[in-house]
């Protein structure tokens, strides 16, 4: 049984992942970061998430180390300096949604983990619909980050990409097969109590669920509902 590192963001994708993978016997530990981004309520889904799957979750608070880092990036997710774009997720607007070496660093992370616990693998739901964006989510990233943790690591780490070449309708059916709560995950680029409908990764969501014919449990705001904010 691998014991793997489980990158997990409380977003639909990194969900479907850890289920996947409990599913093939992985001993699983759920990893999440707070690494001070805009959508912090993905943290609680994280943390619901963890539980139902029974999986030890480890919180990894990084928004002061990071703040500064981020201070000046042109990101709509840390900070509240570039607002959140809408549209479809395609879209060249959903650019300013990038974070920074956002995935080189939590991988790192990720890394650090694995062996203080003797893990042997690590686990990240990039998926082909991000390859356009987010170059961090690209088949050349993930492997020069493998590679990365082999070399730098005795006797070295797998790191595991299972969705890599998959649509996110092939992670929804997926997720649909094996159970998984998809009304506690977050994919909502803004931090309000319902997914606001109209970011990139909300319009992603919700076409994801028609593409893969699987219900949508999601209430937007966009539909009709109240558009409260949440303070946290």
């Amino acid at each position: 049984m691998a014991k793997t590192i489980v990158l997990l963001s409380g977003g639909l994708d990194s969900s479907v992942l850890l289920y996947a993978l409990k599913y093939e016997d992985h001993e699983c530990i759920a990893l999440c970061a707070d690494y001070g981004q805009r959508h912090e309520l993905e943290i609680v889904s994280a943390l619901a998430i963890a539980r139902d799957a029974g999986v030890k979750i480890v919180s990894a608070n990084m928004a002061h180390a990071l703040g500064p880092l981020f201070a000046n990036a042109a990101s709509s997710q840390v900070g509240k300096r570039v607002d959140v774009p809408t549209g479809h997720y395609a879209d060249e607007s959903m650019r300013t949604t990038i974070v920074p070496n956002r995935n080189m660093l939590l991988i790192a992370l990720a890394g650090s983990l694995a062996v203080s616990v003797n893990a042997t693998h690590i686990a990240y739901a990039a998926h082909a619909g991000d390859h356009a964006i987010y170059p961090d989510c690209r088949p050349e990233f993930a492997m020069a980050m493998r590679n990365a943790l082999r070399l730098c690591n005795e006797p070295g780490l797998m790191l595991v990409t299972p969705f890599l070449h998959l649509t996110k309708a092939e992670i929804v059916a997926r997720g649909h097969a094996l159970h998984v709560p998809f009304k506690m995950t977050r994919s909502c680029y803004e931090n309000r109590i319902r997914h606001c409908g109209l970011c990139g990764t909300c319009y992603e969501r919700r076409e994801a669920f028609q593409l893969a014919g699987v219900e949508d449990p999601t209430t937007y705001e966009a539909d009709g509902a109240n558009r409260e904010r949440m303070d946290v």
